[in-house]
């Protein structure tokens, strides 16, 4: 892998790691705050999410415009327009792994450098996740639309 996407990638992953902690979407407690609307509604939260919501559409605004990313040699994007089962049901289980730990992917791995009490069960069943998704993935896609391009590429 050449350097400059390496580097690229460790700019990208600091920044938003960065960004994650000075949020507040690291500590698990503003997080379910924010989820539980019942008792103590934290809404910051929602003003990041917005922030990122902008953020991501200015990038991808800027991907179209351009003809390749600057360290590839070509875009990839989603290009599926209904969800599938296999999103609703990744959803529903990240929502759920979100509501009662209090952590998501991001802000788990961004905390290892301040861990709570519960991280590292978090992060043990989001890898086991992971390591369990691949091949029910691969199945899944076999079985329900093996033609059905996921990505496509912006080239003209």
């Amino acid at each position: 892998m050449p350097l400059n996407k390496i580097l690229s990638g460790l700019l990208s992953g600091s920044l938003f790691g960065a960004g994650l902690a000075v949020s507040g979407m690291t500590n698990p407690n503003k997080v379910l705050n924010f989820l539980d609307v019942a008792h103590g509604w934290d809404p910051s939260l929602a003003l990041v999410m917005v922030g990122a919501i902008a953020v991501s559409a200015l990038g991808f605004s800027l991907a179209r415009g351009r003809l390749r990313p600057l360290f590839d040699d070509r875009f990839v994007l989603p290009v599926r327009a209904r969800p599938g089962a296999s999103l609703i049901i990744g959803s529903a289980l990240f929502g759920l792994g979100w509501g009662l730990a209090g952590y998501c992917p991001g802000p788990a791995v961004a905390s290892l450098t301040h861990p709570g009490p519960g991280l590292f069960a978090f992060l043990a069943a989001m890898i086991s996740g992971l390591l369990l998704s691949a091949p029910l993935g691969r199945r899944l896609v076999r079985a329900h639309s093996p033609r059905c391009p996921t990505t496509m590429s912006l080239e003209r």
